[in-house]
């Protein structure tokens, strides 16, 4: 899919949304309320309306100015005078009247969800058509990864609202960590240090922060063993130097906050297997996408406000 106007996410609205702050019901009941709707009469699974949407209202920095969803839909796509993709399936465009009041309106909600609807049915609403659906329209492996995996979370938890998250170590352990985002590192050539090292015993579970999909299980000369996790926001989470990881994790699969995903180590900086180079340790880094880059931030505050919620909670 053709997508125009997409942004830098504002990490101020991120950090508003990302840190625990939840929604109120309200917006959440109109958001499912519309995904539904429209699934019921375009039999596309209501789930992967909502990761669309998802999706797009983190790449957006712009308000929504009065709607529930954030599917912003290119003006020449949505009226087929691009004269590309569309022409062959929607010679005038896919946009669409969804509410009944013969118009198809950019900025209406129903008319945008019944018109993303119309143009994935026209694929089919197999798992497989989505799929090649949300690539000919974003045109982008990892969005399409993303909005796949995303439909996967809420279709297990029935939910859009999911804002628990947690602290990565078992609060009554003995750790300790710091701010070290942006520090200098020597393995592997010049580099910075993208993440925050929390230092702790061998063993001591580690555990997933946040709802997701595991993306990323293995070795890595820098990180050693290792798991990556993108969450609902489009950030993926990075855990590294582990012991070992849980029985049984495996790429694809489902997580939610608490889920032990491996145990602390000090693997890595080297081949397959090297330990026992640095004390043992979690690396743990966050790397936000945007739709066409993905980058590093410091999680050092995000720790902190999950610490905090971790010990209120115990």
């Amino acid at each position: 899919m053709k997508y125009i106007g997409t942004m830098i996410v504002s990490l101020c609205l991120y950090s508003f949304l990302f840190a625990g702050v939840i929604h109120a019901d309200e917006e959440s009941d109109a958001r499912m309320a519309l995904y539904k709707k429209t699934s019921a009469v375009t039999d596309v699974p209501w789930e992967y309306l909502a990761a669309i949407d998802q999706y797009e209202r983190q790449v957006h920095d712009d308000p929504k100015k009065g709607r529930v969803t954030a599917i912003e839909a290119d003006p020449m796509f949505w009226t087929g005078s691009a004269g590309e993709m569309p022409s062959a399936l929607f010679p005038d465009g896919w946009g669409a009247d969804g509410n009944g009041d013969s118009k198809a309106e950019l900025n209406n909600d129903e008319d945008v969800l019944w018109s993303i609807g119309n143009y994935i049915k026209s694929y089919g609403t197999t798992k497989e058509d989505i799929k090649i659906a949300l690539w000919n329209y974003y045109k982008r492996d990892l969005t399409v990864q993303t909005i796949m995996n995303t439909a996967k979370v809420f279709h297990k938890f029935q939910t859009v609202n999911l804002t628990n998250r947690d602290f990565p170590l078992p609060t009554q352990s003995n750790y300790s960590y710091r701010s070290t985002w942006g520090d200098a590192r020597g393995f592997g050539g010049r580099r910075i240090h993208e993440g925050t090292d929390i230092f702790a015993n061998y063993g001591v579970p580690v555990k997933s922060t946040t709802y997701g999909v595991v993306e990323m299980k293995g070795w890595n000369k820098f990180g050693g063993w290792r798991i990556g996790i993108r969450d609902i926001y489009n950030i993926y989470h990075y855990y590294a130097h582990l012991q070992n990881f849980s029985e049984d994790i495996k790429v694809g699969d489902i997580v939610q906050p608490g889920d032990v995903i491996g145990a602390v180590g000090a693997s890595g900086y080297g081949p397959p297997g090297t330990s026992g180079k640095f004390p043992p340790h979690l690396h743990y880094g966050m790397y936000q996408d945007n739709g066409k880059n993905e980058w590093s931030f410091d999680p050092y505050h995000f720790l902190r406000k999950w610490e905090r919620m971790a010990k209120n909670n115990s």
